[in-house]
């Protein structure tokens, strides 16, 4: 004979086919959600709505009529040589930041995957940067390349008559500015490999060195593809902190030297809302900043994650 095997607590009735109510589930997830929901709203989503409203309008912090312009803020955008610059100021500065680190990365991360009080004190080291402000960097980093700083002292001293001018030249100064932001974000991605470096199996390691498959073989056809997933992570994040990267350039170069040199897109915008009061105007290339980054992000991420699944 059977057993029913349902239990159901005393005193309730259940009706065949019945559903249980959707409030108490429904006020259960409005509960957890909608502080942080409230907050992402005021902070990112209202704020984008705002600045795509101020961009179709001629909209001034210091004047106070404001009358829609329509698309005439991107018209002009597009044919400003300031803002024309600052992408392509940007497009090199992100190419720099992106492969940079994530090369250092990997082998630098590749010595330290090893045991040991001197490995861990020197990942604190490499680590270090990341947790110090952008602006101390910056401001240590503008007086060790200064004409007069340590670096073209030490090359005087070398014989080097004329050492270079890092932040003085135009042709070199982008590229000393990239190499302080690889410089800080190098951390980041050594700590995102090591992560990943601790979950290759070893047992493939020592099945492909059984096979006769040397150090570099081992990691190009076993550790690297592996790796896949923390070289999403720190491509991605790269990606978005290069192209909008402000506060470096505001304290070492403030753009220059000479007219844009180094002006990344968001130094234009926020010259252009707070120095030039053009708010819709800098509202506009916000926005254009904005839509890029996004388009890479959602390209770039595609892309790698399924090299992440055919891997």
């Amino acid at each position: 004979m059977a057993v029913s095997t349902t239990h159901r607590r005393p005193g309730t009735l259940t009706r065949p086919g019945s559903r249980r109510p959707a409030w108490p589930g429904l006020w259960h997830f409005l509960t957890f959600a909608a502080p942080g929901t409230l907050v992402y709203t005021c902070l990112v989503l209202l704020p984008i709505a705002m600045s795509v409203g101020y961009s179709l309008t001629n909209q001034a912090l210091l004047r106070p009529n404001t009358r829609f312009v329509g698309l005439r803020n991107y018209e002009l955008l597009f044919r400003d040589e300031t803002f024309l610059s600052s992408l392509r100021v940007t497009t090199i500065l992100t190419l720099i930041v992106v492969i940079v680190p994530n090369v250092l990365g990997v082998a630098v991360a590749v010595v330290l995957d090893r045991r040991g009080w001197l490995y861990n004190a020197l990942r604190s080291v490499f680590f270090t940067p990341m947790v110090i402000s952008s602006v101390v960097i910056s401001v240590i980093w503008t007086r060790v390349l200064a004409d007069d700083g340590p670096i073209n002292q030490g090359l005087r001293a070398l014989g080097v008559a004329e050492p270079p001018g890092w932040l003085s030249d135009p042709d070199i100064a982008l590229y000393s500015l990239s190499s302080i932001v690889c410089w800080q974000m190098l951390g980041f991605c050594v700590v995102v490999y090591l992560a990943g470096l601790q979950g290759v199996p070893q047992e493939l390691a020592e099945a492909a060195a059984i096979d006769g498959a040397g150090p570099l073989r081992r990691f190009w056809k076993v550790t690297w593809p592996l790796l896949a997933p923390a070289l999403t992570i720190n491509t991605v994040v790269l990606l978005i902190s290069a192209f909008k990267i402000f506060d470096h350039v505001k304290v070492i170069t403030n753009g220059g030297p000479g007219t844009g040199t180094t002006a990344s897109v968001a130094f234009v915008v926020l010259q252009e809302g707070f120095v030039e009061n053009r708010t819709g105007y800098a509202s506009a290339e916000a926005v254009v900043m904005l839509v890029v980054i996004a388009a890479l992000s959602v390209v770039t991420l595609r892309i790698l994650q399924r090299r992440e699944v055919q891997l």
